[in-house]
């Protein structure tokens, strides 16, 4: 429809608009309310223990092989530094600055606010400029000319203009559609909070398995300095006719066997320091300066553990769930819409002139105003399957937003019980060593004054072996699971101070 109107309906053309305008604050499709927090009051079947190991023994590097856990304690921010490590410490910082996967995952989030912010742009009439400028040639012979000139067939025709359009949001798809790209900015929030969280869990983690690794290799090359001080004296003893040449082959094995574990362990080591360094946002030939040993780390003895009525609104991934549910919710009104009539209206004005210096006269101005309105009479039922494919999207979501909740409370749960098993297997092999130790000692006593045999004297070095390499394992994997429990509640992203700031805007004529 267009129609051409004079300057005394301007004004209820300006109703129309403001008509307009008020009718889009409905929008159609369904309403996103957060799912409300699962109804239970623990995270393990019975109350939850602290983790106890038997009469209260020390580990060796002092730090006492008990914990406790308390309940509805917040996290810290940097949990991290509960360990009382510099150098992770450090490390860690170092991850946070450098480390690429961050850099993208800000990026994204940054791709995703302005695609909010340029769909709201919808909301609002645009104004473009389309200054024509033409030159025609009119008939000529017997056809009248438009200047009525038969001798001059060529002019210019000026047409500076302007065409103000807006497309009401009547049934609310534009808004739907905002709000859907408005959770996708909240689920990048938090997939940067979730790449945060992982890249300082790895770093953790990593440096508490590179620390288990120099344990181990430790405790390897104490037994193999035993065994070959223990194959030096049979040598002496067989030299002298006092051993049979068997036990001198017999220690020989024994040794080879127990060097035989040293060169798999210093390869995972390089490895380790290899992960350390890429994940320091380092090249591997710039190896990281810091260095951990299980000796330097302090196991964490109060552990918070946050009510289970918060934890879906701590875990980032939890929280990245529920906002693709209501995504997923916006589509639903955005394919409601889309079967609705669609309106528009489109205004020109401007002025037509054969020169130049015409173009400000009064009567070389019009302008027009075109309402129009779109609505879907037949289309094979396309729209509505749309519909139908975006509602399945919905339950797809609220699905998967149910199942991250389950694997959320299973990840805290798994980390109690293991931190409860983590401190009894710590008392039972420190114990190990102490025995196996004592064992070994009484055992060469009896060797040298010829009361057992030298495969009692190997045997009970094997056995001091295992328990030192258990030992070590033991008390790792004590520290990596207090690491995982601050991870599975949430890494305490919410008292964070070191996210960077985004880059200013540097685009001068952004509103344009």
């Amino acid at each position: 429809m267009m129609v051409g109107l004079a300057p005394n309906r301007c004004g209820r053309a300006a109703a129309v608009l403001a008509a307009a305008l008020s009718l889009s604050a409905c929008a159609v499709g369904p309403n996103f309310v957060p799912p409300e927090a699962p109804p239970v009051g623990r995270y393990t079947k019975e109350p939850l223990k602290n983790p106890s190991a038997a009469d209260n023994i020390r580990t060796r590097q002092g730090g006492s092989a008990d914990q406790s856990f308390v309940s509805g304690a917040d996290i810290p921010g940097q949990w991290w530094t509960l360990f009382h490590s510099k150098a992770l410490n450090q490390l860690v910082e170092q991850a946070l600055a450098n480390n690429p996967t961050l850099e993208a995952a800000q990026a994204s989030l940054r791709i995703a606010q302005q695609n909010v912010l340029a769909q709201k742009g919808t909301l609002y009439p645009s104004l473009t400029a389309t200054p024509q400028a033409q030159g025609i040639l009119a008939p000529g012979l017997d056809l009248q000319s438009p200047l009525n000139n038969q001798t001059n067939y060529l002019y210019s025709l000026y047409t500076p203009q302007a065409v103000v359009s807006y497309n009401p949001d009547v049934f609310g798809g534009n808004r739907r559609q905002i709000e859907s790209l408005e959770a996708t900015t909240e689920n990048q929030r938090f997939q940067l909070e979730a790449a945060y969280l992982s890249l300082t869990g790895n770093v953790v983690a990593a440096a508490i398995q590179e620390a288990a690794l120099r344990a181990q290799i430790d405790a390897t090359r104490k037994v193999i300095q035993a065994q070959t001080e223990v194959l030096q004296l049979y040598n002496k003893q067989l030299s002298l006719g006092q051993i049979a040449g068997a036990d001198v082959v017999q220690q020989q094995a024994a040794l080879a066997l127990s060097q035989q574990l040293l060169p798999p362990l210093e390869k995972q080591l390089a490895q380790q320091r290899n992960l350390l360094t890429a994940l320091a946002g380092r090249l591997p030939s710039d190896e990281i300066a810091e260095t951990f040993q299980l000796a330097a780390l302090r196991l964490p003895t109060k552990l918070p553990v946050s009510l289970p009525s918060r934890l879906v609104q701590q875990r980032p991934d939890v929280k990245a769930a529920e906002a693709l549910v209501q995504q997923a919710s916006a589509g639903v009104g955005v394919a409601v819409a889309n079967r609705l009539p669609q309106f528009s209206l489109t205004a020109t004005g401007g002025s037509s002139a054969v020169r130049l210096a015409q173009v400000t006269n009064p009567g070389a101005a019009f302008f027009t105003i075109i309402g129009q309105a779109t609505a879907p009479i037949f289309d094979a039922g396309t729209l509505f399957r749309r519909q139908r494919a975006a509602e399945e999207t919905l339950t797809q979501a609220q699905a998967q937003y149910k199942a991250t909740v389950i694997t959320a409370f299973q990840n805290v749960a798994d980390a109690l019980r293991a931190l409860q098993a983590d401190a009894k297997a710590v008392a039972a092999a420190d114990a190990a060593v102490s025995a196996t130790n004592q064992s070994l000692g009484l055992i060469r006593k009896q060797y040298t004054a010829g009361a057992v045999t030298s495969t009692q004297v190997l045997i009970a070095q094997q056995g001091y072996l295992s328990a030192l390499v258990t030992s070590a394992g033991a008390r790792a994997t004590q520290y990596a699971d207090s690491a995982a429990l601050f991870v599975a509640l949430g890494g305490g992203w919410w008292n964070r101070n070191d996210v960077a700031p985004p880059p200013p805007e540097t685009d001068p004529l952004k509103f344009l």
